[in-house]
């Protein structure tokens, strides 16, 4: 058990997005660290398709923040964010002399966490 202290993060996931794991950690390393109103204005004006799916995610962190563990939103800073891959949809693509390539469509699975700034 700790102290009355305790420090907690308020997550929020985001499974099964149809977006290449490589192409959200691009945007995710963008966010790692930063306050909660500088990462949401970095996500609004990066021009990257992940980063409306983070905009959303880490709106929905903070609220989860707000609602459930009581912290103070302008005190929230992102502490954690990572993606891990999801299921692949394997389909073929027909080429020529009746081969076939393989066409790998990826998914994601998304976290993102905030926790409170100690002072």
């Amino acid at each position: 058990m700790t102290s009355g202290t305790d420090i907690r993060d308020a997550k929020a996931h985001l499974r099964y997005v149809r977006i290449s794991p490589r192409k959200v950690k691009i945007v995710l390393d963008l966010i790692r660290g930063k306050d909660v109103g500088r990462a949401i204005g970095i996500l609004k004006t990066t021009p990257k398709v992940a980063a409306e799916y983070l905009y959303k995610l880490l709106n929905s962190a903070v609220a989860n923040a707000e609602n459930n563990h009581h912290m103070d939103p302008t005190k929230l800073y992102v502490s954690q964010c990572f993606v891990c891959p999801g299921p692949i949809l394997k389909r073929a693509m027909p080429r020529a002399q009746g081969r076939t390539f393989r066409i790998n469509k990826r998914s994601s699975h998304i976290t993102i966490a905030v926790r409170e700034k100690a002072e």
